[in-house]
């Protein structure tokens, strides 16, 4: 078997060049690939046989993946990642140097330095199939597109356009690219080749591609320094609202792409190396980095210690409970799974609102145009409901939804096993009650699992998949594999109360109401909390989820851990008022069309606090997020999660803790044992016994040793 990636064959002046990297499943850009490359192009610029050229993958799903990461991350100096990127800069100009048509056929992911060379060549052509996407994603490993991707892409679409993928780090299926001018021609994976040959042929005899047309609008926003003045302005002002300063790389590809429009593209490479070298070596990246290698890890990972069963296909999905949450289960495993999804209540008006509400996620995926007019109702064909138990016998799995008490799921479970076969796999939804108490009395507890989705299901990628005591691997490896088929980031957790999320939460919530007690306005703990990287504040973070949902969630972590996480009072009063946050118009906050108006000072008083009283935003800080810190340490003392890795991507995707601070225990490890300890005691001296320092903690401090250096972990 040859070492090289590329295979090169020649056919009536069409060089057919096939990238196809030996033993990895897809192609990205090393350094001996670089070589390769740049040695091919030369040989085919000197080669007066050769009029063009088809670029070619010869992976089955993947164009060009982007760089090498292992290389990225062996970066120690702002110098080394200049001088790396430099050389990626001269591979891709030499696609469109050699003085001879190149046509970039793409099939598969064309991500990165993929796009960046397809972006190189004289045209493109891509597949309309489901896998073909193209993007530039470097903003969410914290660097910008380095490799001209800044330079070239605003000139071949317009600059809000290759913003808007730049700046997000948007990947785009292939259909959109189309429409956006991005590729040159869509076809069918059948006649990929066929048609970029003959592109091939007619760029050789000089046919010359139509140029974009930029409309009148375009021209008042982009053909002239006023008008790009205004976008830029923008732009820059949308980025800074939406990362809150704590991610540089968005702003510094903005100021790549607005100094290589005006000063030109050498100008432009120059500005992107120079920025790419500052970034790759920074503290942000290298946490978003850390966040990716942990993300594919899991992503290949059972759930459960080798070796591991395999999972057992779902194609018939049941889901008990027609509320919010139900319906959204149904809709996304229909949406993302494309299984037979049937939905059950005892009530026929609230099954066919619940099958409404899961329509409502397909609809919009019609609307974003992530799937088409024809596929949508094949789509919405696999939706299906009733009050009967027509159809459970041949089901694969089941969600329980319900009323989270523990007589009710004990009541819809006896039901489900009467009628299921014996291989279906039977979960819960809840979020506080262990599964091993849900499964006290089930004919086969083997079966019965957890499965803790997180609301709004269809935006929420996070998974939480709970064994129970008796719960066996096989139970456990299909539950993990299904969240994966739709979409889910998944941690398999252990069956204690509020498993990771809730549980970790616990205390930073409780902290957020004993400070509204003590009279700190809503606004003012909320806005320490945004300034920390957190999505939103943890008051508006109860009123998201439902004060109602909250005082349930505290009573069960209250019964098993005591007096540390004791409810409060005015919990329960804004319930009894039915103050319930955002879904019945008022909470901490008022809310009008479901839009946030402003404090609800009479939320407050419920406390029995007085509003005015405004401690410094480090005192809110600490009691806030060392109270989080401490309760994530202790729950990995306990084996909640196994390992540093799935507790800190469980809190980034579960709950919003900040991604650039890699996780609450990866941020405890940056503080420092010592003074995540010394912090706490001084809290616990100060406010009482809930602070006390997690054991690990403690020994950590002693020791010097760290969540993810500890050989004991």
């Amino acid at each position: 078997m040859s070492d090289a990636a590329l295979r090169l064959t020649v056919a009536d002046g069409i060089a057919r060049l096939v990238l196809d990297l030996p033993g990895e499943p897809v192609n990205k850009i090393t350094r001996g690939v670089r070589g390769e490359i740049e040695a091919m192009l030369t040989r085919l610029q000197n080669d007066n046989a050769v009029r063009a050229v088809v670029l070619i993958s010869g992976k089955p799903d993947t164009f060009i993946a982007g760089a090498d990461i292992e290389e990225f991350v062996a970066l120690t100096s702002a110098a080394a990642a200049e001088a790396l990127v430099r050389d990626g800069q001269k591979l891709v100009s030499r696609f469109g140097e050699i003085g001879k048509p190149v046509v970039a056929a793409i099939h598969g992911a064309c991500l990165g330095g993929g796009l960046e060379s397809a972006l190189a060549c004289t045209y493109r052509v891509a597949t309309d199939h489901p896998k073909t996407t193209l993007g530039l994603p470097e903003v969410q490993l914290g660097i910008i597109p380095a490799a001209g991707g800044c330079q070239r892409l605003p000139r071949l679409i317009g600059v809000r356009a290759a913003l808007d993928i730049i700046l997000a780090g948007k990947t785009v299926p292939a259909s959109r690219a189309f429409r956006m001018s991005m590729v040159d021609e869509l076809v069918h994976p059948s006649i990929l080749e066929t048609v970029a040959v003959a592109a091939a042929r007619r760029l050789a005899d000089g046919w010359k591609r139509p140029r974009r047309r930029q409309g009148v609008m375009g021209w008042l926003l982009e053909g002239n320094p006023i008008g790009r003045w205004v976008v830029f302005g923008a732009a820059g002002r949308q980025v800074t609202a939406k990362s809150g300063g704590h991610y540089p790389a968005p702003l510094a590809a903005l100021d790549a792409v607005r100094h290589g429009l005006s000063q030109g593209i050498p100008a432009g490479l120059e500005r992107e190396a120079v920025a790419f070298g500052r970034l790759a070596v920074g503290d942000v990246s290298r946490k978003l980095v850390q966040i990716f290698f942990a993300t594919t890890s899991l992503k290949k990972d059972p759930g459960v210690p080798a070796p591991a069963p395999e999972p057992r296909a779902v194609s018939r999905l049941a889901v008990i409970g027609a509320g919010f949450m139900g319906a959204a289960i149904a809709g996304v495993a229909v949406a993302q799974g494309h299984v037979d999804a049937r939905v059950r209540d005892t009530d026929l008006a609230r099954v066919a609102k619940g099958l409404e509400a899961a329509r409502r996620i397909l609809q919009d995926r019609l609307k974003r145009r992530r799937i088409t007019k024809y596929e949508f109702p094949r789509e919405d064909g696999l939706l299906s409901g009733g009050t009967d138990w027509a159809g459970f016998g041949d089901t694969d799995l089941v969600i329980e939804a319900v009323f989270e008490d523990l007589a009710v799921k004990h009541k819809v479970f006896a039901e489900i096993e009467a009628q299921v076969g014996s291989e279906c796999v039977v979960a819960s939804n809840t979020s506080t009650i262990p599964i091993t108490r849900i499964a006290q009395g089930a004919k086969h507890p083997e079966r019965v699992i957890g499965m803790h989705f997180f609301s709004p299901v269809d935006r929420m990628p996070l998974l939480e998949v709970i064994a129970g005591e008796q719960t066996a691997p096989w139970a456990v490896v299909t539950a993990v594999a299904f969240g994966r088929r739709i979409g889910k980031t998944v941690i398999v957790v252990r069956d204690r109360p509020g498993f990771w999320v809730n549980r970790v939460l616990a205390p930073y919530i409780a902290e957020a109401g004993r400070l509204i007690a003590e009279g700190v306005s809503v606004e003012h703990i909320d806005k320490v909390a945004v300034r920390f990287g957190f999505p939103v504040g943890p008051v508006t973070l109860m009123d998201e989820v439902g004060i109602d949902v909250v005082h349930k969630a505290s009573a069960v972590m209250h019964q098993a851990f005591g007096d540390r996480l004791a409810p409060l009072d005015g919990i329960a009063r804004m319930v009894t008022e039915g103050r319930l946050g955002r879904k019945s118009g008022r909470g901490f906050y008022r809310y009008a069309d479901g839009k946030k108006q402003g404090p609800d000072p009479e939320s407050a008083k419920l406390f029995g606090g007085w509003l005015g009283a405004r401690p410094s935003a480090e005192v809110v800080f600490d009691r806030l997020v060392y109270a989080l810190l401490n309760e994530a340490a202790m729950a990995l003392d306990e084996g909640v999660v196994r390992s540093p890795r799935d507790g800190d991507i469980a809190a980034i995707f579960g709950f919003g803790f900040p991604p650039f601070r890699g996780g609450p225990l990866r941020y405890a490890d940056d503080l420092g044992a010592a003074r995540v300890v010394e912090t706490l005691d001084r809290l616990k001296q100060e406010h009482g016994n809930r602070f006390e320092a997690a054991p690990s903690l403690r020994r950590m401090a002693k020791t010097g040793g760290t969540f993810y250096g500890d050989a004991r972990r």
